[in-house]
């Protein structure tokens, strides 16, 4: 491997995934959740459990591996899965970034720690915007990489204005700091010399996203042959399912291929591998279970222990897809059928969470949900509550999880018990990645019989120690993050697109 010698790069990174049926987010949703800038950005990367995002933890660290580099810190900003960001503070954060960039000029190198599926209140592709200002900043000689989540949406332009995109390859996330990683190795080549060709092919195919998984299935099959082509010439295969809920003409399973020069090779490969995906389309129709059913399973395991406890993954409310994460259907649904021995989390209501603070452990209180969220599915519910335990909600992931080993602020947050519901309350809305999040406030998981969470799929690394697939339920239940797409009115997809449109038909380009 060539050394880095001292070569400067620029770190950047804009980390959002707009769910375009929730509500607008601004300043105060980043500010509150993640922005770096400069001397900052190099300090909490210092830490031993940073908050800046796992991918550029791998990166920088990496970097350091390779011998005498000099970061080069501009901004990083991020609000994790929330609505479309509001386009003046999107125009605010990209000029910032281009003045910051543009002061510390020239550069040997640009490394973009991205999300890829944002989107603002006027435009479908900032992601592919902020690269093509970088690019036309930076001229193009300077080597522009991009770490990407799998949930991206592809455009063009982003793969236009880069030499590398670099996608996880694991769902849930949990390869954030290799993929960094990977990156970080790519650079060192690009600024040694090497001139990348890429193929890019977006399938007219939104999987729904708990048919994403890549532990099995359909999604992880395509992504494991991509895997076994690398060689000297593929250098990366990065395959995108798209995130559902974005609603943009960008939305579509993708496909990249880069080789080192080899154009003819991208493009064969991009091709099969899309063509494969294609064939299986039908594998990627969700099954949910009914609420009804999902409450009845929980009386049952709650009355008989031979049976073996449950995991209800509330999928429809997910804070990781833009989900406001206080849906009370399972809730309400669990605390009259009185089910027993059931856990719930984590229930994002600031308000509740600082009631519960200001009465103190022990007391016991008419618990009002949702007194001050008036977001569609945000339904109210009352219920008499005891108060466990406090906390001010600091954790880090537990190993093995998507955010193992890296700092999680939830603010204020309390546990409160209704009947034989336990329900941990936190002040904001992050979902509920491992079993972490209970036992740091006292909940014992390991004896409940049946566990909630407000989480899509990232919670099966979380909880895979204490649950098998087979006892793992994905309920049916309303929501703005729910797998079955006939809820939503999509405006801004490119019709047809399967399985919204089942009689969708694609042909391979010709190139």
């Amino acid at each position: 491997m060539a050394n880095a010698s001292t070569k400067r790069i620029a770190l950047l990174g804009f980390e959002l995934e707009s769910n375009r049926f929730a509500p607008v987010v601004g300043k105060t949703e980043f500010t509150g959740k993640l922005v770096l800038k400069g001397a900052d950005m190099m300090a909490d990367l210092a830490t031993e459990n940073p908050r800046s995002p796992g991918t550029l933890v791998g990166f920088t660290r990496t970097m350091d591996k390779t011998g005498s580099w000099t970061p080069v810190p501009i901004m990083v900003a991020g609000a994790g899965a929330a609505g479309a960001v509001e386009h003046a503070y999107y125009l605010e954060i990209k000029d910032e970034m281009l003045r910051r960039l543009e002061a510390e000029m020239p550069v040997d190198g640009v490394y973009f720690c991205e999300h890829g599926a944002a989107v603002t209140t006027e435009i479908s592709d900032p992601d592919g915007d902020l690269f093509a200002s970088v690019r036309a900043l930076v001229g193009p000689d300077v080597p522009l990489v991009s770490t990407l989540d799998l949930h991206a949406n592809i455009s063009d332009k982003m793969v236009g204005s880069t030499d590398l995109l670099v996608a996880y390859r694991t769902n849930p996330h949990v390869d954030h700091f290799e993929r960094g990683a990977e990156a970080a190795r790519a650079m060192v080549e690009l600024m040694a010399g090497l001139n990348t060709e890429s193929a890019f092919i977006r399938l007219p195919l939104q999987a729904p996203q708990v048919t994403q998984l890549t532990a099995a299935g359909p999604y992880g099959e395509i992504i494991d042959i991509g895997q076994d082509r690398l060689d000297e010439t593929i250098l990366n295969v990065s395959i995108c399912s798209g995130f559902t809920y974005g609603d943009t003409p960008e939305n579509g399973m993708a496909f990249i291929v880069t080789t080192r020069g080899d154009k003819g090779r991208a493009r064969c490969l991009c091709r099969e591998l899309a063509e494969h995906a294609w064939a299986e389309r039908h594998r990627f129709v969700p099954r949910l279970t009914s609420l009804d059913d999902c409450i009845c399973r929980a009386v049952e395991v709650g009355d008989d222990v031979a049976l073996s406890p449950i995991l209800i993954a509330d999928v429809a409310d997910n804070p990781g897809g833009g989900g406001r994460g206080n849906t009370t259907w399972l809730l309400r649904g669990l605390h009259e059928a009185g089910a027993k021995d059931a856990v719930l989390g984590i229930f994002f209501d600031a308000a509740l969470a600082a009631e519960a603070h200001a009465l103190g452990v022990g007391e016991t209180f008419g618990a009002r949900f949702n007194r001050d969220e008036a977001s569609t599915y945000s339904e109210p519910f009352e219920a008499e509550a005891t108060v466990r335990t406090l906390s001010s909600g600091d954790l880090v992931g537990r190993p093995g999880g998507s955010v193992a080993g890296r700092t999680v602020a939830l603010g204020p947050t309390a546990v409160l018990e209704l009947g034989g519901v336990i329900v941990v309350v936190v002040s904001k809305r992050v979902q509920c990645f491992d079993s972490g999040f209970f036992e740091t406030f006292g909940v014992d998981v390991k004896a409940a019989r049946t566990v909630v969470v407000k989480s899509r799929g990232h919670f099966r690394a979380g909880f895979a120690h204490l649950f098998q697939p087979d006892q793992i339920i994905e309920a049916d239940a309303p929501g703005l993050t729910s797998p079955n797409l006939a809820n939503f009115t999509f405006a801004g997809y490119q019709r047809p697109i399967f399985p919204l449109d089942p009689e969708t038909t694609w042909q391979p380009p010709g190139w």
